[in-house]
């Protein structure tokens, strides 16, 4: 399982040279003009977990894979998008395919970086929702009821469209109806927008980036939105610490008054919205960090490793990460009976470290 997060904003709020210093290379055109991006730039990033490198030194392995994170660069949006002005269309149908949608708006200053009217990030939000409320609206008509049917699931699913389109029609972005699991599977099945989880990355100046509390309050009631979907980001300070190593990278941010990069900060924003954690496996073989959904139960993180580890699951071994640390690995663990064998309702925890024990 790895997330992927679409990264979009109007053209010129530095979405291209944020998605470059993530990626640590220069793989879009981060050109000073409206869509420098055409085509969507793809790029998988590891996602940072210091407990990694840890464990593979006490099981003795160099093979190190951490979960990872899908950042699609998509081309930059206008009004009228929806209508297919710009690259409306391309864009669209790009940012279907995303789990999460990333909106970068502009709160930093700079004459030279064109842009049209005042730095105003409630415009820029209030312009790219509705760009894609109106897509949404566009779909959602041309759906048809069913014809004189007696299907629960079917007429289940119509209601549902309803409500979506009422809202749609209002201006209210679709996921305000989608208040239960099978509600949000119809607005996945139909692709709408406005029915994904949002995250707000506001690109600010380098001075004010330290101030990470206040800039995220401020911005949260700017744009009317919760502090868990705001990320405060300089995409100026990313690119240079893209080029440090990592101790010179950690010494730059904290002068900065930063603890973490901008790309921890904006992961654990969006693992948050998407409801995501990691779990850990660790042997002579490779070290390894796995995605699921929280609350998910042990065979069914096992199931993310192979299907088949799923319908075959018997117990897990499960270790807490200190504990396997303070006691010494498989080993240690075993000894002073810090081991856990778990079942099949046993709910996975985001320190776990585990071995699945599954039938032939």
């Amino acid at each position: 399982m790895s997330l992927s997060a679409g990264i979009v904003g109007l053209p010129n709020v530095g979405k291209s040279t944020l998605f470059n210093a993530l990626l640590k290379r220069q793989v879009a055109l981060a050109a000073n003009y409206p869509f420098a991006t055409i085509d969507p730039n793809t790029g998988v990033v590891p996602v940072p977990d210091e407990r990694l490198e840890v464990l593979a030194k006490h099981v003795g392995t160099t093979i190190i894979k951490p979960a990872t994170v899908e950042f699609v660069d998509i081309a930059g949006l206008v009004k009228g998008a929806s209508q297919g002005e710009g690259l409306g269309n391309k864009f669209l149908a790009n940012i279907r395919e995303v789990d999460l949608i990333c909106h970068v708006v502009r709160g930093f200053t700079d004459d030279s970086i064109l842009r049209e009217g005042s730095v105003d990030p409630l415009s820029d939000k209030e312009i790219i929702e509705t760009e894609l409320l109106l897509a949404d609206l566009a779909t959602l008509e041309k759906q048809r009821p069913p014809k004189a049917s007696k299907d629960k699931d079917l007429l289940f699913r119509w209601d549902v469209i309803e409500a979506m389109l009422t809202a749609a029609r209002e201006g209210i972005p679709v996921a305000t109806v989608l208040d239960t699991p099978e509600k949000q599977k119809v607005g996945r099945e139909l692709g709408l927008l406005t029915a994904k989880k949002s995250i707000y990355v506001i690109n600010v100046d380098e001075s004010v980036v330290g101030n990470q509390d206040a800039e995220i309050t401020k911005y949260a009631d700017m744009l009317e939105v919760h502090a868990d979907q705001v990320v405060i980001v300089s995409a100026k300070i990313e690119a240079e610490v893209a080029t440090l190593a990592q101790e010179d990278a950690a010494l730059f941010l904290e002068e900065l008054g930063l603890k973490t990069s901008g790309l921890e900060r904006l992961i654990s924003r969006a693992f948050t919205q998407l409801g995501l954690q990691t779990y850990l496996t660790a042997g002579e073989l490779e070290v390894r960090a796995w995605t699921i959904h929280q609350g998910m139960t042990a065979p069914e993180a096992a199931g993310v490793i192979h299907t088949d580890f799923q319908k075959k699951f018997i117990k897990a071994k499960v270790i807490s990460y200190a504990d396997f640390l303070e006691f010494g690995g498989w080993k240690g663990t075993k000894e002073k009976g810090k081991q856990r064998l778990e079942g099949k309702d046993y709910v996975m925890q985001p320190d776990d470290v585990v071995e699945f024990m599954v039938g032939a």
